[in-house]
């Protein structure tokens, strides 16, 4: 059966790699880099410093959920008693509630 992963080139900690995602997950880190004014590296190395023992393309898939979990609570779009715990979890240095206005320009 073939792979529905796509392999691209990032650049982390000044190395070049490679990194195997699901297009959906391409397409988000492309809107978080837009919506963060950055670029995909910049995203891929945020990730990579946040993470704890796994390896980058699961640190990388874990911070573009969180990015999006803790929008949604910003939003109000989880419980209340979920934001503290989602923006306590997101340690990889990204800042959604600044992009919060942005999203209503996305589209």
């Amino acid at each position: 059966m073939a792979t529905t992963l796509k392999t691209r080139n990032v650049t982390v900690a000044n190395h070049r790699t490679s990194v195997r995602l699901e297009p959906a997950m391409w397409c988000a880190l492309e809107e978080i880099a837009a919506l963060e004014r950055c670029s995909i590296h910049d995203i891929c190395d945020r990730a990579a410093a946040g993470r704890q023992a796994s390896t980058l393309t699961a640190a990388i898939r874990v911070h573009v959920m969180l990015y999006y979990r803790e929008l949604a609570a910003r939003a109000g779009l989880l419980p209340a008693r979920e934001a503290p715990a989602v923006a306590a979890r997101h340690r990889a240095g990204t800042s959604p509630a600044q992009v919060l206005p942005a999203l209503s320009r996305v589209g």
